[in-house]
């Protein structure tokens, strides 16, 4: 599903680091080494057709790389 972060996520939270990360050895092979952090915050998205939500967004990040495989985990608004 194709989305676009319109604005700042609020209310960033890291819920899971380095081992406690189910896909860390993944992580490292196809991005490298770092120190990762999977974290989630809340934003306005903009769907592939046109529509704003607000939603919970999850991802993974790491220093020196960024952020990666950002993902909406649920919608808030109704």
């Amino acid at each position: 599903m194709f989305f676009e972060v319109l604005g700042e996520v609020q209310n960033i939270e890291t819920f899971a680091q380095g081992s406690e990360i189910r896909e860390v050895g993944r992580l490292k092979r196809q991005y490298g080494f770092g120190n990762w952090r999977k974290r989630k915050g809340i934003a306005s998205v903009r769907l592939a057709d046109g529509t704003i939500r607000l939603a919970e967004i999850h991802w993974y990040e790491a220093t020196g790389i960024g952020k990666r495989e950002t993902k909406i985990k649920c919608y808030l608004d109704q």
